[in-house]
């Protein structure tokens, strides 16, 4: 006999409702355990008090409600608080709250590591060991929303103050390489039986995944932004690998086919700024001509967060600001993101998790250097 016990946070508003129809429950069921779970935390079912016992003693033997259990939880100096979350088999990933006075916004991991591998950031030089499931993903949002409540001393349900009003997909992992699962747990993020947050909210970063960004515009299109990093093919070869399948002009298509569905009228392109790389105001008037009368757009400016392996370092902030007022005299909305959560290595581009990499990243990058050690 299986004894699996089916994770109720897997489950999308539809397939509830398929699985409530396997226990002989009517749709409406569905909707009031989904409340229960998602708007309430509740995980115990008998708490459950409005769904018949015959039903709650039917879930008690045949269904859970599973996040990832918390490894670790630390606060910055400047409110960002970050935790590490056990996804299993030696494998951990890291999800970010960043605080605002009038929003509170969740950074999600899809993946634990991340095969994409961009220069720049240190969740590629951990490897990439699997996708993770829809539990895992909206588990990260539905224990960060109760835990930060009961921090505050919050009530749970929709009468208590919501904590985190925004999400981005900016957390380990390229999202549109772990599609489904991904997807699943956005329609639970934008459903009003549990976050109903909206879809302008609702942000996911991508480093250029083509044909996935125009499956995503068909079925969630919440709002986007793209890792963009380089004015020229080149250059973004050697930043971002994924351009040499997608290069720019193919990325630049698919947002303009993406911008017909989506909730916000304009694409976000995230630059990490690097010093010497592609920092310089030459650089900023290619992206211009790049960009202008293409893609209506802002651009978001990143401080790089330096780590070892990487090589590079972050452009002075002198350079950043003649590089922005380059795209802001061109019309192009720019904005240098403010560095939160460094303190705890919770900032842009440092997560890294804890992960049993199954591609050996690791080792050839230790190989690389190693050779260029004693190269003459």
């Amino acid at each position: 006999m299986d004894t699996t016990l089916t994770n109720l946070l897997d489950l999308d508003p539809a397939q509830l409702i398929a699985y409530c129809a396997e226990l002989g429950e009517k749709p409406f069921r569905a909707k009031q355990l989904q409340r229960w779970i998602h708007q309430f935390g509740a995980a115990d079912f008998d708490s459950m008090t409005d769904l018949a016992k015959s039903l709650r003693d039917k879930l008690k033997t045949r269904a859970e409600v599973r996040a990832p259990a918390v490894i670790s939880d630390h606060t910055s100096s400047d409110g960002t608080r970050k935790w590490l979350v056990d996804v299993g088999n030696g494998n951990a990933v890291e999800t970010v709250y960043i605080p605002e006075d009038n929003r509170g916004t969740l950074c999600i991991s899809t993946q634990a590591g991340c095969a994409v591998n961009c220069r720049f950031c240190s969740t590629g030089k951990q490897g990439f060991n699997r996708n993770l499931t829809v539990g895992e993903i909206i588990g990260q949002l539905w224990m960060a929303e109760f835990e930060l409540r009961r921090t505050k001393g919050i009530e749970p349900g929709p009468k208590g103050e919501r904590q985190i009003t925004n999400v981005v997909m900016m957390g380990m992992g390229e999202p549109l390489l772990n599609f489904e699962p991904t997807v699943t747990a956005l329609k639970l993020m934008l459903d009003d039986n549990a976050y109903g947050l909206s879809r302008r909210r609702v942000t996911l970063s991508t480093s250029g995944v083509v044909p996935m960004m125009d499956k995503l515009s068909q079925e969630v299109p919440v709002a986007l932004a793209v890792s963009l990093h380089a004015s020229n093919d080149a250059l973004r070869d050697g930043l971002v690998p994924l351009n040499k399948k997608y290069p720019l002009k193919e990325l630049l298509a698919a947002c303009k086919r993406y911008l017909e569905f989506a909730p916000r009228d304009f694409i976000t392109f995230e630059d990490c700024m690097l010093d010497g790389v592609n920092d310089r105001v030459e650089q900023a008037a290619e992206l211009v001509h790049l960009l202008r009368g293409r893609v209506p757009c802002k651009l978001n400016l990143i401080p790089f967060n330096p780590f070892p392996a990487s090589g590079l370092k972050r452009s002075p902030h002198d350079a950043v600001l003649a590089f922005a007022r380059v795209l802001q005299e061109a019309g192009i909305v720019t904005t240098i993101r403010k560095t939160r959560g460094d303190d705890i290595a919770a900032a842009c581009g440092q997560l890294a998790g804890e992960v049993q990499d199954r591609t050996n990243a690791r080792i050839r990058l230790q190989a690389r250097r190693g050779a260029s050690e004693v190269r003459p």
